[in-house]
């Protein structure tokens, strides 16, 4: 599977009023692993940043002056992420400045290109719910070295965020290695390479178990005056 861990930096935080992106790093993942492949650049956004993200990021508008706008980066960065699944730190936030982008444009929208979207933010809230959920404290959780993180940024927060994702969902991992595992394998001396399972050990309970299940079907049944789903009920006595 091929995902994209993607982000943005932005003039401001409502695309309705205006706001443009500014930034978009993303980073490739292939069955769950790095490839070093990235996409990276900064866009000139044809209007001021905002003083509040422009403290956020450290992004200023004299650094964009001479970057490209996004009409000219539209074709590349759509074939880098098309076909992947996308994997994103608060999904709503960037999905909806590149489609707004992409609009302006007269181009289809981002889920158009990419079949699902991850959102980290929301997996992060139903896995450890009341616990903070920024990129910073999942860094912390989860011990991946953020320290040379001191102003955001989308290419370094792609990284960082494709490392948390990947302790986030590392089960998924160990089931991936299982179903690619061939099965094992017995030689029989004629080449036929049929699978030699053993004899199944069957544990029967003994009679104290029985007698002690009984007795706790038997206080099931008392609890719910009588009725436990579990015991068989007496067949009815012969006419």
């Amino acid at each position: 599977m091929r995902q994209i861990v993607l982000d943005t930096e932005t003039t401001g935080l409502d695309w309705k009023s205006g706001d443009r992106v500014i930034e978009i790093g993303c980073v490739e993942l292939l069955d769950r692993k790095l490839t070093g492949r990235h996409y990276h650049v900064y866009i000139n956004p044809q209007r001021d940043i905002d003083a509040g993200a422009m403290a956020v990021h450290g992004i200023t508008n004299e650094f964009l002056v001479d970057k490209p706008v996004f009409k000219d980066i539209a074709d590349e960065f759509a074939e880098f992420v098309e076909g992947g699944e996308l994997v994103i730190h608060n999904a709503t936030f960037d999905v909806g400045f590149l489609n707004y982008e992409l609009g302006l444009l007269g181009r289809p929208v981002l889920t158009a290109l990419c079949p699902s979207v991850i959102d980290t933010l929301k997996l992060a809230k139903e896995q450890n719910p009341g616990k903070k959920a920024s990129l910073n404290a999942l860094c912390s959780l989860y011990e991946i070295d953020n320290t040379h993180r001191t102003l955001h940024g989308a290419l370094l927060d792609a990284e960082l965020l494709a490392d948390v994702y990947l302790a986030m969902t590392r089960g998924q991992e160990s089931l991936i290695m299982m179903l690619d595992e061939p099965p094992p394998q017995v030689d029989d001396g004629e080449g036929s390479g049929l699978i030699e399972r053993p004899p199944l050990r069957v544990l029967r309970a003994t009679d104290e178990e029985l007698a002690g299940h009984d007795k706790v079907l038997g206080e099931i049944a008392k609890a719910n005056k009588g009725h436990c789903l579990w015991i068989q009920p007496e067949p009815a006595p012969a006419a």
